[in-house]
């Protein structure tokens, strides 16, 4: 597969988010992209035990603010398809709304705890709605 060039727009997967962004680097395993849109947000909790409630530390997760930096590595990151890329809050708020919704329907104590963060999240750094 041949590199992608600067200056590409892309989707790409950072731990558990997907966003929209511009390549502003590229380095030998990864990527350096610059989000401009959220597709997904971060899931909750621990990484290493993914939806699992009873862990050590619950962790809110952020998604990535725009225009901050994250390095991707090279095969989790797609060229944008799409003609127009939505704007940052916008896409936040559908990605956040999006996630909501999935935990809704479950009634664990993971998807609570989730539900939580995402509510914490808002009130604390998002303030959308």
């Amino acid at each position: 597969m041949s590199e992608l060039p600067i200056g590409s727009i892309v989707t790409a997967f950072y731990k558990t988010g997907k966003y929209i962004g511009e390549i502003t680097d590229i380095r030998p395993q990864s990527y350096l992209v610059r989000v401009l849109a959220v597709l997904k947000h971060p899931m909750q909790g621990d990484l290493h035990h993914p939806k699992e409630a009873m862990v050590e530390i619950f962790h809110e997760r952020k998604a990535l603010s725009y225009r901050e930096q994250m390095n991707a590595p090279k095969k989790m990151v797609k060229l944008y398809s799409e003609e127009t890329i939505p704007a940052y809050n916008q896409s936040l708020q559908v990605a956040l709304e999006k996630m909501r919704q999935e935990l809704q329907k479950d009634d664990s104590e993971f998807a609570a705890l989730s539900l939580k963060n995402l509510e914490i999240l808002n009130a604390e750094f998002y303030k959308l709605s």
